[in-house]
């Protein structure tokens, strides 16, 4: 679905505006009779209504963001712009908005700047959710695999805590792992992100192992890959001084980087386990 036109984006400025005073049916009516508003048409206004329902905006009529903020990060986030997933690498500056968010913001009365702001605000806040969603996933279609392949206990201990700075703890007479998982349904781009402790962890445990899982849009496992310790060491930020520190970093993994399945539980991995953790081509 594509940005909604200039009209339909200010029908819905309207409709939000007139909405936590009076009822649908109401604000239609004047809509559609009071002269000040005869320069959009009754169908504009029923298709922003609908929009902006969709949109989930009808949720929190009372809310403190000014409705043209609301209107700009919902053209965002829920139209399907193609763009909207990779906002941090492909804008990093007001002049490298594209023509649709540029369109929208003049429409809603936006500077450049804003809009920026916006953007930056609205990919941020989705980009946490959807991390959240396919991170969960991510974890769970790897600890099932392990759980049926490898020769030994597996814990989700994620479930448990967020404190023990890994996700699944795999215990077996000959080994453990501990197996900080990290999740992506993009293709092109493994864009991760690890915290202080999760760093801290792999400096201090030798069991400690980044893991990246691929899912398909479905979210069925398609890929499992390692990425080595001294990838990681050499890539993570340096605190300058003792009044400085970092807590959390992102980082971009080029696709050489990873190594295909787990490379470090093959002892304990049953003969039937799958390629995709054994890291083997399928015959």
């Amino acid at each position: 679905m594509p940005v909604p036109p200039e009209p339909v984006l200010r029908a819905a400025v309207r409709w939000l505006e007139k909405l936590p005073a009076s009822g649908v049916a109401r604000v239609r009516a004047l809509f559609t009779t009071h002269s000040d508003f005869s320069d959009l048409t009754p169908t504009q206004y029923d298709a922003a209504y609908i929009w902006i329902r969709e949109a989930g905006l009808l949720e929190d009529l009372r809310s403190r963001v000014p409705v043209q903020c609301r209107v700009f990060d919902a053209a965002m986030a829920y139209s399907g712009v193609p763009w909207f997933q990779d906002a941090d690498r492909l804008v990093r500056r007001p002049d490298e908005l594209p023509e649709d968010a540029l369109r929208a913001a003049e429409a809603l009365g936006l500077t450049h700047e804003e809009a920026y702001a916006q953007v930056h605000a609205v990919w941020g806040k989705v980009d946490t959710e959807e991390r959240s969603r396919i991170g969960s996933a991510g974890e769970l279609a790897l600890l099932e695999l392990l759980s049926a392949s490898a020769d030994g206990r597996v814990e989700h201990v994620a479930a448990w805590s967020d404190g023990y700075g890994y996700d699944i703890f795999v215990d077996a007479d000959r080994l453990s792992a501990h197996l900080e998982v990290k999740t992506t349904t993009r293709r092109g781009r493994l864009t991760v992100y690890i915290s202080r402790n999760e760093y801290e962890t792999m400096l201090r445990d030798p069991a400690w192992e980044l893991v990246t899982v691929r899912l398909t849009p479905e979210l069925k496992i398609t890929a499992v890959a390692a990425v080595p310790k001294k990838w990681i060491a050499a890539h993570v930020p340096s605190d300058r001084t003792v009044r400085g520190r970092w807590e959390s970093c992102r980082l971009d993994i080029p696709s050489e980087v990873p190594v295909a399945g787990i490379p470090s539980l093959a002892p304990i991995l049953a003969e039937t386990a799958p390629p995709l953790l054994t890291g083997m081509t399928a015959p």
